[in-house]
């Protein structure tokens, strides 16, 4: 099958450091190559991929130091060269939430749109109203709640090549937070729980601007605590270290998180995950198996102390199961082809 995945141009495909939907798409493509498709990349130059690289820009937006810079403009110049290019593919994969609407409204039937995001936006219901004809792909059944109505073609949770990072045997006595400093990410929840248990406790995350004051006024005055250690934002190459060493993953969210890429990276690494019951959580943890599910900070205390009961090794093997690169592809894969029969059928019955 010839496959275009388009993806955002904000991070490089897959992200030095924080990154989620491009660590997606790169995980994606090297699994649809493995399995012998032909697939094209259309990112930013610097992507490393195993499939053929259309580059749309010359480095991704995040690590371009030009201090004016249009994000809009990237994006558009992007859907153009995919437009110039779509007849040379059996489906368009579009990472890219709705922007592509508007361009791409005779092809919809040729497109795939997964949706990354929240939904619960204003303006949002409007859009996926008006252009009902593109199929979207939900990276979980919470993610869906906003959007009842919109042209659900299927659920496919992300997938991590099974290879990237390396189950640890056992742990280095810490428990870990790791993604992005936010009041959505609620790692001063983390910080309590550890400090009320006397367990160290290891933050590495990125501060986005958008945060810095959140960051400045009620995380960095907690962080001066002896038993805490902000490491700041690491990539790939220091997760299979930083989560395997971990007793555990603190999940702590308060918002509905789509999916939350972190608790599968821990799985892979053996780490099990304690996880605040919001957003897609019920979906990707299993309660007692690969973590615990918890609705306060009692609750997450008291799972710590349960933590014990749990088996490293079957939460590396659940991870394979059920989140490998491998595995999701073979999901998208599955939906191509019947997105294809349907379309193929809707043009038997116009004939």
């Amino acid at each position: 099958m010839r496959i275009a995945q388009i993806s955002p141009l904000y991070e490089a495909v897959p992200p030095r450091l924080y990154g989620g939907t491009e660590r997606v798409v790169a995980h994606l493509c090297d699994a649809l190559a493995e399995l012998g498709h032909d697939v094209t990349l259309f990112a930013s130059a610097e992507a490393r991929t195993r499939a053929r690289l259309a580059p749309v820009r010359d480095q991704a937006i995040r690590l371009d130091p030009t201090a004016l810079k249009s994000d809009l403009a990237a994006h558009m110049s992007q859907l153009a060269e995919v437009r110039r290019r779509a007849h040379e593919f059996d489906v368009l994969h579009f990472h890219t939430d709705m922007v592509h609407f508007p361009f791409f409204e005779d092809l919809a039937h040729h497109t795939v749109t997964t949706l990354h995001g929240r939904l619960d936006m204003k303006d949002l219901a409007g859009v996926y109203r008006r252009w009902r004809q593109f199929p979207l792909v939900s990276i979980s059944d919470d993610q869906r709640k906003p959007l009842p109505f919109a042209n659900w073609a299927a659920t496919v949770h992300h997938g991590l090549h099974a290879d990237l990072y390396r189950p640890s045997a056992g742990h280095r006595g810490y428990l870990a937070f790791l993604g992005r400093i936010s009041p959505e990410k609620r790692p001063d929840r983390a910080i309590a729980i550890a400090t009320r248990l006397g367990r160290p406790l290891r933050i590495a995350a990125k501060v986005d601007r958008a945060d810095r004051a959140y960051f400045d006024d009620k995380i960095e005055p907690l962080l001066h605590h002896p038993l805490v250690a902000f490491v700041g934002e690491i990539g790939d190459a220091g997760k299979s270290g930083f989560l395997g060493g971990a007793e555990a993953l603190l999940f702590p969210i308060d918002w509905p998180e789509p999916f939350g890429l972190v608790m599968i990276e821990a799985m892979a690494c053996g780490t099990p995950v304690i996880a605040y019951d919001c957003g897609s959580v019920r979906e990707v943890v299993e309660d007692g198996l690969t973590g615990f599910i918890v609705r306060d900070e009692d609750e997450a205390c008291a799972a710590v102390a349960r933590l014990p009961t749990l088996d490293r090794a079957a939460i590396r093997r659940r991870f394979e199961e059920r989140f490998s690169g491998q595995a999701m592809a073979r999901r998208y894969l599955a939906l191509y082809a019947r997105l294809a029969r349907g379309a193929a059928g809707a043009l038997g019955a116009l004939a």
